[in-house]
């Protein structure tokens, strides 16, 4: 399968377009954090676990009391909900059971600012406070970047600047803003989840594997991730086999792709091992925890079950509906964007991208080819496609519509035929992928954790995108989506302090003052 994927010069709305992001993305932490001091000045925490600092379990240490204490107690008033157990772990490591649930990249970078960037700070402001300083300075910094990696994916996917770029400002402005200006994992994820997706596509598949492992190590989730190179896997083999007619290759990259995929995974098997070394082994039968005797111990499958109660189908309960209607918004842009492209391109959808389009496949190699273009040195694959390309495909798009109406083998069109980003084959393993998430979300997890949960999924957003240029309907999608992404900012922030799970502070005290229930 030939390709023709050649540079040409960047026009220079697009850098405009890069920049505009980067300011959305900076603009968007210092709203969220004046919000955050208003709703803080305003509102009553709810939860109390911020105070609760006792002294480590393993190798305690003690610092002077600080100098500024008014400030160090404003720091560690936002450390609240999980907050508590990333900066805990940071600061002690792995205590107790149910901290195994947080995975250990963000508790890892915290520590390794405290001890480095922000260490002077300790004799002012004190080392708790420090570290809670750390963790809002890494994830609003992972934050920034994960905007300026969105937005580069976006247009290499979309092939289209501005649909790009109303994407990418979609994002920096999600409804789980909140949790992203937090001390939460979902900002390290979604930018080695995104950056991760945006170097595969550019064909470095080893830094992509890299930053998709390390996403694994961030949240849990991160382990679907391999599903993008299990897609690129599949493609790629079977044009070895079927286009060429050599086996050994496609064995070859099939080999390659597993391992790949593997790869993925251990950072999270790795970590369970780790769990199980330090809780089960040296135990007696008796005093071992239930999941330490299963024939595959799974710590963190038991501790989700065991202390959140998370499970098929345990959350259809009647007095949950509240939380069901809370994530409604989010599930529904999933599902309806979901259906939109399946409409759209069902023999896509049916053949698993194996009946893209010629110009698809050309233009997308590095996914759908084991034959990938490079820049004029070999080495790279490069982030701009040839006009040309792009004109002729265009020019075969329109006549297929002028042929058949608004629907043409299987292509919805909304607006300009040279638009049609989202409804193209590339974008499949995406919905494959926020398509698992869904289900995950609303069968099994604790449903009002799905705004979060998904808001890392490129696909949702570049749908709003699309149905925000809707002719005649563009103004009120346009409106109804940045209600519902304004309207979840307000009442995130309020609701993070006034109310949420109220077990956190009660687990985190029991299991500090009855470390024995938790062993």
């Amino acid at each position: 399968m030939a390709t023709e994927i050649s540079k040409f010069p960047s026009e220079p709305f697009n850098s405009c377009h890069a920049s505009k992001v980067l300011k959305a993305a900076i603009f968007s932490r210092f709203l969220l954090l004046i919000l955050t001091i208003l709703w803080r000045s305003l509102l009553t925490p709810y939860d109390t676990s911020a105070p609760l600092n006792p002294t480590c379990l393993h190798n305690p240490s003690s610092f002077p009391p600080p100098l500024l204490p008014s400030i160090a107690s404003a720091i560690e008033n936002g450390v609240v909900w999980d907050s508590v157990y990333f900066v805990r772990i940071a600061q002690c490591g792995y205590e107790y059971e149910q901290y195994y649930a947080f995975l250990p990249l963000l508790p890892v970078c915290i520590f390794a600012f405290s001890r480095t960037v922000f260490a002077p700070l300790v004799p002012l402001i004190g080392y708790r406070a420090v570290l809670a300083l750390s963790g809002y300075f890494v994830c609003n910094v992972a934050f920034i970047f994960a905007a300026i990696y969105f937005h580069k994916l976006s247009v290499i996917i979309l092939k289209d600047s501005n649909a790009a770029l109303r994407a990418s400002v979609l994002f920096c402005f999600n409804p789980a803003s909140i949790f992203y200006s937090s001390i939460y994992s979902e900002s390290l994820y979604a930018l080695l989840s995104v950056g991760g997706c945006y170097y595969l596509i550019s064909g470095s598949n080893n830094i992509a594997v890299l930053w998709l492992a390390l996403s694994s190590f961030a949240r849990s989730n991160g382990v679907l991730n391999a599903g993008y190179f299990g897609f690129q896997t599949m493609h790629q083999a079977y044009d070895a086999f079927s286009g060429k007619k050599r086996a050994f290759l496609a064995l070859w990259i099939l080999i390659s792709g597993a391992l790949r995929c593997i790869f993925i995974f251990v950072p999270f098997i790795a970590f369970q091992a780790y769990g199980y070394y330090n809780m089960c082994l040296g135990c007696s039968s008796n005093e071992m925890r239930p999941w330490c005797k299963a024939r595959i111990p799974s710590l963190y499958n038991y501790i989700q079950s065991h202390y959140w109660g998370v499970g098929f189908l345990r959350y259809f309960q009647f007095k949950q509906l509240p939380n069901f209607l809370l994530a409604s918004p989010i599930l529904s842009l999933a599902v309806c964007s979901i259906i939109y492209y399946v409409k759209s391109r069902p023999e896509i959808v049916r053949s698993l991208g194996f009946q893209a389009s010629v110009e698809e496949k050309s233009s997308m190699a590095v996914l759908f080819s084991f034959q990938k273009s490079h820049r004029s040195n070999g080495t790279q694959f490069s982030e701009e496609y040839s006009s040309r390309k792009q004109e002729n495909h265009n020019l075969k798009l329109r006549k297929k519509i002028r042929q058949g109406g608004d629907h043409a083998k299987g292509i919805t069109v909304h607006g300009s035929p040279e638009k049609l980003g989202y409804t193209s084959a590339f974008i499949l393993p995406f919905i494959l992928h926020v398509g698992f998430m869904v289900a995950t979300a609303f069968f099994v997890m604790h449903v009002q954790v799905a705004t979060r949960f998904l808001s890392a999924s490129p696909s949702l957003y570049w749908f709003a995108s699309l149905i925000m240029t809707w002719p005649g309907r563009s103004k009120k999608w346009g409106y109804m989506i940045w209600a519902y992404c304004c309207g979840y900012i307000l009442l995130g922030g309020a609701l993070r302090i006034s109310f949420g799970l109220a077990c956190t502070a009660q687990q985190l005290g029991t299991a500090m003052l009855e470390p024995r229930k938790y062993f």
